[in-house]
């Protein structure tokens, strides 16, 4: 948790020393091989890429620890303060002289990549700069910077840039390059070391390879931040006070404002209110900077605060914000995004190495994170931050907070009906992966959260934190909904408490837990301690249903407070204790029993006055594991009825204009349209969903710019789910397209299970061609 302007922060410590007994899995060392050597890495679930949870990344993702190497392995290793245990899967590849290397194989087609990595810091606490070699297929292509300036943390919460002190962590970073041209699936990329004279060693975690594509151009009537206002793309000069006069602008005038391709200087906030702010892409418009003097000044887009009245209408898109902040200090509003923000959208964003990369303080409602990465900061990943309402975020990959990874925090005003949906979030250092404290009628679904490193849980709902309680109505209260998420090696050590925290737990400190929780169709994998636990206070309403837990380092149930809970069809395995169970409050909490259940109740259960050192199976099964990861929930994931299930899906036609294609069509941008070839009705625009999926709702849209004249299109709606025989789901009419209302139309349907949706138009009362700029497909 970080701070609002002016607000107390509340304190987490970290003991002085840590120490506990490790039940090793087992010993790993390097092997080499002629002529190519390989990692010995332990088969473990990954996160990335589980059908149906999580953010869809657009990139591939390989671990070192299975990469062609001559590098030496680490891990796996849990244990706070070991380097290994903030690696992805908790192992990596220490490169320690030149020559050394780890070297990828293109799976896929990319000309872009990033990678995780680990330098030690140096004697003065500032960090280190050194480079790597990147070489393709042999050839040297360039030498890539990389540091540690951004890495360790020491001592208690919230920590210093001391290393005399004790407690390092936050060890690992991320850089990104463009490779200058696509590569083929097959290449081998291979980072290695050309000199020990700058970094002693070079631990590299993993490296995630995409195809980026060509910068977004300007859109239509938008100001430009460069030609318009003379911002300087070069990162020379400060910009901050040109890009906020752009942004000024374009409120007072309706326009949009536009980032083109290069990297600005921006010293403090730029405040937006009712305004567009778009880039080129999060590879090409960046805002990075800091002011020299004044250290708690940095870049930032903030919206008005909620005592300022707030912002709304605020559109943020398509650019990264990369900041250089290297410390922690909570007062210091050094967010990447903050202020208020209601009716608002923050849209393929990259937000790294700033403290947060979104703290919103309410009151504010309907605000929305989509299709961002949110990496390295010093605090939160996200924190929706008192009276924030009806907000989400969904799709958004989340790795390497220094906080809780997605959080919201109802101090002293309630959050109600917030969302987070389709979220990837991975190795928070401290707390926990996706929580909320307090709140109403709460979602948390279809998440993937993955190896937290201490002092927190992989989902937590609690009373807990300043604030929160029912006499304000910030308690958890309502129902709050935990569907279809999949923990994978969640729950550590809190070296406060000296014992272990569950993947999933709960907390009453404030006051009882007391509402309706559902935990519904989740998998609990290799948990680093219990799988479940309760503890503080009191915990009642608590609903799992199933729930099928797979490997846990103590316990399925850690029973630490009272309460009460039903269990039906939850399924426990490879749990590492004979008695699943521990519970010291006996009859005080109160477990009711379904059907279908095995393997996680004891009657009686363990108390035994002390905790048992954890058994770490990296995998989900003891001296083992399974060579891939997950892929099967235990229940095919319904879809989220606001998602738009046509959005990036791969779209056919049966003929285009000019530069107008029908990927236009399924790209997100109303702005941009598919047109097929003129005076040649009918014309059809086909969408894989990839899957059959109930479709209730078609939305069909045209540019909304006042240049286009109200039209009417002829159209019906057909589905298939093999691509072969289509049926109508929708007969022909007519359906009209008015820029004054926004030119959209909405078609409902019957909920006829559609993998492949085609419109078929046969008439364009406007031009003698189809249209569309999206077609947009949902299930509710």
């Amino acid at each position: 948790m970080t701070a609002p302007p002016n607000g107390r922060s509340p304190r987490r410590t970290l003991a002085a020393t840590v120490s506990m007994a490790l039940a090793a899995a087992g010993t790993l060392v390097a092997v080499a091989l002629a002529p190519e050597a390989h990692a010995a890495g332990v088969p473990a679930p990954s996160p990335v890429g589980i059908s149906g949870r999580g953010a869809a990344v657009p990139f591939k993702e390989q671990e070192a620890e299975y990469a062609a190497t001559n590098g030496t392995l680490i891990g796996p290793d849990r244990l706070y303060g070991h380097l290994p245990s903030e690696a992805s899967g908790r192992q990596a590849v220490t490169l320690d002289a030149p020559g050394e290397y780890v070297e990828f194989t293109l799976t896929a087609p990319a000309n872009a990549m990033s990678f995780r990595y680990s330098l030690p810091d140096n004697a003065a606490g500032t960090g280190r700069d050194a480079s790597l070699d990147l070489k393709i297929d042999g050839n040297q292509l360039k030498s890539v910077p990389v540091t540690s300036k951004y890495g360790w943390y020491y001592g208690g919460y919230p920590f210093n840039n001391n290393p005399g002190d004790s407690n390092p962590h936050h060890f690992y970073d991320e850089t990104r390059t463009l490779l200058g041209s696509t590569l083929p699936a097959g290449t081998k990329v291979r980072l290695q070391v050309s000199s020990t004279s700058a970094s002693p060693t070079f631990t590299i975690d993993l490296a995630d390879f995409e195809q980026v594509g060509a910068p977004i151009g300007k859109p239509s009537g938008a100001l430009d931040v460069v030609s318009d206002f003379g911002a300087d793309p070069t990162g020379a000069a400060d910009s901050t006070a040109k890009i906020q006069a752009a942004v000024d602008a374009g409120k007072a005038q309706g326009r949009a404002v536009y980032i083109p391709q290069g990297t600005f200087q921006v010293r403090d906030h730029i405040v937006v209110d009712q305004v567009t702010l778009a880039g080129a892409g999060p590879w090409y418009s960046v805002l990075t900077g800091r002011d020299p003097v004044n250290r708690a000044k940095a870049v930032g887009v903030y919206g008005k605060y909620a005592n300022q009245g707030g912002s709304r209408n605020v559109t943020l898109k398509d650019f990264a914000i990369l900041g250089d902040i290297r410390e922690r200090v909570d007062d210091d509003q050094v967010n990447a995004i903050g202020g208020a923000l209601s009716n608002s959208t923050v849209d393929n964003v990259w937000l790294q190495h700033t403290k947060c990369g979104a703290w919103m303080d309410g009151p504010m409602d309907n605000f929305t994170i989509k299709n961002s990465r949110i990496l390295d900061q010093t605090a939160d990943g996200v924190n929706f931050h008192m009276g924030v309402t009806n907000s989400t975020v969904t799709n958004t990959f989340v790795r390497n907070t220094g906080d809780d990874g997605l959080a919201m925090w109802a101090e002293n005003i309630p959050n109600v009906k917030n969302k987070f949906t389709y979220n990837t979030v991975i190795l928070p250092i401290l707390a926990n992966n996706v929580v909320t404290y307090g709140g109403k009628d709460i979602t948390i679904s279809d998440n993937v959260m993955a190896d937290t490193v201490t002092n927190g849980g992989g989902l937590h709902v609690a009373n807990r934190y300043p604030g929160v309680n029912s006499g304000q109505g910030t308690a958890v209260s309502g129902t709050t909904t935990a569907a279809r998420n999949t923990l994978i090696r969640a729950g550590n050590n809190d070296y406060n408490w000296q014992f272990g925290v569950g993947a999933v737990w709960f907390s009453g400190l404030n006051e009882a837990l007391d509402a309706t929780v559902n935990i519904t169709d989740t998998e609990i994998l290799d948990s680093s301690y219990a799988a479940i636990m309760n503890i503080e206070g009191a915990t009642k309403g608590l609903h799992f249903e199933n729930v099928r837990i797979d490997g846990a380092g103590t316990y399925a149930l850690q029973i630490q407070a009272p309460g009460n809970a039903s269990f039906t069809n939850v399924t426990a395995t490879h749990i590492a204790q004979s008695n699943p169970v521990h519970n010291c409050v006996g009859s005080g909490f109160v477990i009711t029993r379904g059907s279908g259940n095995s393997g996680w109740y004891a009657d009686p259960p363990a108390c035994t006055g002390t905790w048992p050192d954890p058994k770490w199976t990296n995998g989900g099964v003891p001296g083992g594991g399974p060579t891939t990861p997950p892929t099967d929930p235990p229940t095919d994931p319904p879809t989220d009825p606001t998602l738009n299930l046509a959005k990036g899906r791969p779209v056919t036609e049966t003929s285009h204009t000019d530069v107008y294609p029908a990927t236009k069509a399924v790209d997100g941008d109303a702005g941009t349209y598919w047109e097929s070839a003129n005076n040649a009705f009918p014309q059809s625009l086909t969408v894989d969903l990839g899957a059959a999926q109930a479709v209730k709702r078609l939305v069909l849209k045209l540019p909304p710019a006042a240049a286009w004249a109200t039209r009417t299109q002829t159209l019906s709606v057909l589905g298939s789910t093999d691509n072969s025989s289509f049926t109508t789901l929708k007969p022909s009419a007519g359906y009209t397209f008015n820029p004054s209302s926004g030119n959209t139309a909405t078609i409902s349907l019957g909920g006829t299970a559609t993998r492949y949706l085609r419109v078929t138009v046969t008439g364009n009362t406007g031009w003698p061609a189809a249209q569309l700029s999206e077609l947009e497909a949902y299930t509710g």
